[in-house]
């Protein structure tokens, strides 16, 4: 049983009548719910220590590690929602990729894919792969109580566009190469990754996640044609392995304006939105049907309390007419942010959408 289902005959989970998961299911809310990305860490001083000397993708892989970073956030700023502390690479990692996260770098491949014969590495991914996972979450669980949380994986083709480049990439020249060059390679590569990224969400979502989101972190930087024809059907695969489950699925990419509707199309019931669409256009691109999530740009952070508030009802106020809003910022926490206005900022939320 997920943990947003509520079927005739049975009590609804802790978490079913959360303002988050309300305002996912487009419900009437007591107010808007918040949370952020990259709020697990990041930003606070509390995350530092305990990461302190302990490599990225370990923490990923120590559940009492796990849970501690994943409730600090809940426990500072009163958020609506708690993410999951995990990172996009963890299920390629553990089918036996060679990577790491080489600190101010990023996901770096020892072995980046580039031919048929390299697709021999992405084998399918089994909950025994990732049982640190099922535990976290289910210690998660009963801290979190009412609090729902949120489970998250990298879409196919952001996690294609590491695999190939072998790193971050601000052009993904070998991976648009091998995208237009062979079309075949390419559908073959992604449809391995829409599995595996699939088996990974629903190791989440059956150890107790109430939603989940899918970051196709670059997605922005393809055109529409390209995405409809060579990315979309990857990523929609994903969302109907998951559709079973009943928990919200959340959509959410950076540069992404102009690929809204498709992004919509792919099976989201929430569209998340950067910064740089206001969120009554992009309900005009999304079309009906679907909640947002946003999209307060993450630098506003740094000015003054009060530019902070103004940005913030502007925001709202775009909101206004959506069949469902979570407040959220456009990308995620900045590192330098400063963890007091982070806290300000729900509560000005909380305060200012109280029905």
């Amino acid at each position: 049983m997920s943990a947003n289902q509520n079927p005739a005959g049975k009590q609804p989970s802790a978490t079913y009548e959360s303002a988050f998961l309300k305002a996912c299911r487009r419900e009437p809310v007591p107010h808007t719910p918040v949370w952020f990305m990259r709020q697990a860490g990041r930003s606070l001083p509390e995350y530092r220590k305990v990461r302190q000397g302990i490599p990225m993708l370990e923490s990923c892989m120590l559940p009492e590690l796990v849970t501690e970073i994943t409730l600090q956030p809940v426990r500072r700023h009163n958020v609506d929602a708690a993410i999951y502390f995990s990172d996009i690479v963890v299920p390629l990692k553990a089918i036996g990729i060679d990577l790491d996260i080489k600190p101010g770098v990023g996901p770096v491949v020892e072995k980046p894919i580039r031919t048929r014969a390299d697709l021999a590495q992405l084998r399918d991914l089994t909950p025994e792969d990732v049982g640190y996972v099922t535990e976290a979450i289910g210690m998660l669980t009963r801290e979190l109580g009412a609090t729902p949380l949120i489970g998250f994986a990298g879409a196919p083709f952001t996690l294609a566009s590491y695999l190939v480049e072998g790193g971050p990439s601000r052009t993904y020249e070998n991976a648009k190469a091998i995208m237009y060059g062979d079309p075949q390679l390419w559908a073959d590569l992604l449809d391995r990754l829409a599995d595996i990224t699939a088996a990974f969400l629903k190791v989440q979502i059956e150890a107790g996640a109430s939603a989940v989101q899918l970051f196709d972190s670059w997605a922005g930087a393809l055109a529409p044609a390209d995405y409809r024809r060579s990315v979309m059907p990857a990523s929609a695969k994903v969302f109907r392995a998951i559709e079973g489950y009943g928990v919200p699925r959340i959509h959410f990419g950076v540069g992404t304006g102009e690929l809204l509707g498709l992004m919509g199309e792919a099976g989201a019931d929430v569209m998340g939105v950067d910064w740089r669409v206001p969120l009554d256009e992009a309900a005009r691109r999304v079309g009906p049907g679907k909640a947002l999530q946003g999209n307060l740009d993450p630098t506003v952070l740094f000015s003054t309390t009060a530019a902070v508030e103004a940005a913030t009802r502007d925001v709202l106020d775009a909101a206004a007419g959506l069949e469902g809003h979570i407040f959220n910022l456009g990308h995620g926490v900045m590192p330098a942010t400063d963890p007091d206005a982070l806290t300000r900022l729900v509560e000005h939320v909380h305060t200012h959408t109280a029905r």
